[in-house]
């Protein structure tokens, strides 16, 4: 890799390839330095550069992924030159980084009752041990693309800000905020303080999300796959309602299932086919 401005490509790469190697604990690790977040993807490193509230750090890149930019890059940004090869030394193996990759510093805490004096039409979206990043990450895209105000979830028992999260959630990590409580159950009930009719989805409720949604604010509950909510965060709803999916298939994938309700909800607002 090289410096911006650099002519002489090939001795400053084969450096820094020891140095990545080093920062990274091994070939593909894609482990960023202490206390940052190594991101990676067009639109994952796009919208982080477009956000305000992001600190970063330094970009690797290839030239005709900066290119694809278009204009996006500061003049003065910090960047480093790189090949394909150089750049799947820094993401998680097989990762498809597009000729990006972004470090920079996690995103700043929210607290929730920020969150609790929006706009009531807009959702909240609360998983319960949701674990995997790939459906976080589609359910933020998910929330943003149907206008939820937040993303809340536990400190523990959830995915870490990552590379991975904002690939699938493909730019929403940047703009759907992303609270992070100690204790579901007690946010929960502040969700109830503030005026919204908490949901959660449970395939063997026998009401059908439709007739569940009321006419103000709604907090979407969702729980993990396979296991679904657990029992305590099933009492701190206001009710179980389910989505009407055919009996030839047991269950939807949680991210499909927040999508589909997300819908509903837009539906119900009168905002969805505009």
């Amino acid at each position: 890799m090289t410096k911006r401005g650099s002519n002489d490509d090939a001795r400053p790469r084969r450096a820094l390839r020891g140095r990545a190697g080093r920062m990274q604990g091994g070939r593909g690790s894609g482990r960023a330095a202490r206390g940052a977040v190594r991101l990676w993807g067009r639109h994952a490193v796009a919208a982080a550069l477009a956000n305000p509230e992001r600190q970063h750090r330094r970009l690797w890149a290839t030239r005709e992924a900066v290119a694809a930019l278009d204009g996006e890059l500061p003049a003065d940004f910090p960047l480093e030159w790189a090949d394909g090869a150089d750049l799947a030394r820094l993401v998680a193996r097989d990762a498809p980084h597009q000729g990006l990759v972004l470090e920079c510093e996690p995103l700043a805490d929210i607290d929730l009752d920020d969150m609790l004096s929006g706009d009531p039409a807009r959702p909240l979206v609360i998983l319960d041990q949701v674990t995997d990043p790939h459906n976080l990450g589609a359910i933020l895209r998910s929330a943003a693309a149907f206008d939820a105000a937040a993303l809340i979830t536990q400190d523990r028992h959830a995915p870490a800000e990552s590379g991975v999260v904002a690939k699938s959630a493909s730019g929403a990590l940047e703009v759907v905020p992303w609270v992070r409580v100690v204790n579901l159950a007690r946010a929960l009930d502040d969700i109830a303080h503030a005026g919204y009719w908490r949901i959660g989805l449970a395939g063997e409720s026998e009401l059908p999300l439709a007739r569940a949604l009321p006419q103000g604010a709604v907090a979407l509950v969702l729980g993990a796959e396979g296991e679904g909510l657990r029992h305590n965060i099933a009492l701190h709803c206001d009710v179980l309602a389910r989505l009407p999916i055919s009996k030839a298939v047991e269950s939807l994938n949680v991210s499909n299932a927040a999508a589909i309700a997300l819908y509903a909800i837009a539906v119900r607002n009168g905002e969805a086919g505009g």
